[in-house]
C-alpha cells in the first residue's frame, strides 16, 4: 500500500511569519562547508526562505529545507552560500509532499 501523495502548496496563501509573500518554490539544499562549519542560525535569520535545517553525518554537512517566492530568490540563496563559505551546494526542487494515509484497524477474524 502506498501513501497518498498531496501536492506541495501552491503559493496561493503567504507562509506563516511573512505575511505578503507567497513561497511556491520549495527545495532542499544539501550543503558541504569548507573550513569553517555555517552559522544556521545567522543563515535563517538572513534568508527568509530558510525554514529549517538539519546538521548531517554523510556526504553533506548540512541540509536546509528551503521555501522561495521564485528562482530569483533561490539563485540568491544558493549565491549567499557559497559566498558564507559552503564547498557544495546541491539544490533539488520539491516536487510533492508525501503524507501517509491514517491507517485503518480492521478486526481479526
Amino acid at each position: 500500500m502506498t501513501a497518498p501523495l498531496r501536492l506541495v502548496p501552491d503559493g496561493l496563501e503567504p507562509a506563516p511569519g511573512h505575511p505578503g509573500q507567497a513561497r511556491a518554490l520549495h527545495a532542499i539544499a544539501r550543503i558541504s562547508h569548507g573550513p569553517v562549519p555555517l552559522d544556521f542560525d545567522r543563515l535563517a535569520a538572513e534568508f527568509p526562505a530558510v525554514q529549517s535545517g538539519l546538521a548531517l553525518a554523510g556526504d553533506a554537512d548540512l541540509e536546509l529545507r528551503l521555501a522561495c517566492t521564485g528562482p530569483e530568490e533561490l539563485r540568491e540563496v544558493s549565491a549567499a552560500l557559497h559566498r558564507a563559505g559552503a564547498a557544495k551546494v546541491r539544490i533539488d526542487l520539491v516536487l510533492r509532499a508525501l503524507t501517509p494515509a491514517p491507517v485503518t484497524l480492521r478486526p481479526v477474524p
